[in-house]
């Protein structure tokens, strides 16, 4: 079966022209699948609806779920056209819905408090320029480690992200995270890449470009540290970023360009989230709520 899945991801690179990030994602999923296909896959429906089942009994989220069966879908469709699957799979299994689940997001105040955990050695100094840069520009952790040096223009206070689907978006950033990724990239990365040149913005101390299980951690490690006993992850400061623009009156449109949504719809979901915090601190604040 891996070698089917290798077969179609070089269909999506080449003839579909999809992303490295896109088809990364598609190799994870196809290879958790795999896993546990067995030998029946081909024509056996019942491998990937115990997958399913297994995603369901685990609470994932159904959006992961939609993307997952999206792409073993997918798969199907391809080892069919191609001969090397007996039935249409595919046709047999059912996406489930991808809901409408409110992200978490933090307050500013416990954003504040993350962001000023990490001190002045050069750990510290990279790890507070990769907590910056995801709050300052509510980029994807795919995004962050794949961030080459040429896409960061600390003179024009932008960056230039290669987001999904191949699509490249302009994303502002402020003084302060400007500030501090001036101090890392002259300080602890130039040490670290002397003599190992990379294109990396964010590197380890071995100058080798950091992989996204290794922000996962740093985030969690920082979050600890300021004191925050919710579940904290690289796109829990994206989704702060987006909520506390809104709640500041930015228009969608310009959430929806800055985030690098191909719908407007995905960005509409942030509305529903600033309504629930409205009513949060309205019920909280108001004498007779």
């Amino acid at each position: 079966m891996r070698s089917a899945i290798e077969s179609f991801l070089l269909e999506l690179r080449v003839e579909r022209g999809l992303s490295p990030l896109t088809i990364a994602a598609y190799r994870r999923d196809l290879r958790q699948f795999a896993d546990q296909a067995g030998r029946s896959w081909r024509n056996d429906p019942g491998p990937a609806n115990d997958f399913v089942a297994q995603l369901q009994a685990a609470g994932r989220r159904p959006t992961t779920q939609a993307r997952k069966v999206a792409a073993i879908r997918s798969f199907y469709g391809f080892a069919l056209r191609e001969g090397l699957a007996g039935r249409d799979v595919a046709g047999l299994m059912e996406s489930p819905r991808a809901g409408s689940h409110l992200p978490d997001v933090l307050a500013t105040d416990q954003v504040e408090r993350i962001l000023a955990a990490p001190g002045q050695d050069p750990v510290g100094l990279r790890d507070g320029a990769i907590l910056e840069l995801l709050y300052a520009a509510g980029l994807r952790v795919s995004e962050l480690v794949g961030l080459d040096r040429a896409r960061l223009d600390l003179a024009h206070l932008q960056v230039r992200v290669i987001g999904k689907g191949n699509r490249e978006r302009r994303v502002p950033i402020g003084e302060i995270a400007r500030d501090r990724l001036h101090r890392y990239l002259t300080g602890p990365r130039a040490a670290w890449t002397a003599d190992r040149p990379t294109a990396a913005v964010f590197v380890n101390q071995r100058g080798a470009r950091l992989t996204r299980e290794s922000v996962w951690r740093m985030v969690r490690r920082w979050s600890v540290a300021a004191g925050l006993s919710e579940r904290v992850t690289p796109h829990t400061f994206r989704h702060s970023f987006a909520t506390h623009l809104l709640e500041g009156g930015a228009d969608l449109r310009v959430v929806q360009a800055l985030l690098g949504h191909a719908s407007i719809s995905t960005t509409q979901l942030y509305t529903h989230l600033t309504g629930e915090r409205l009513r949060e601190v309205y019920t909280r604040a108001h004498p007779r709520a």
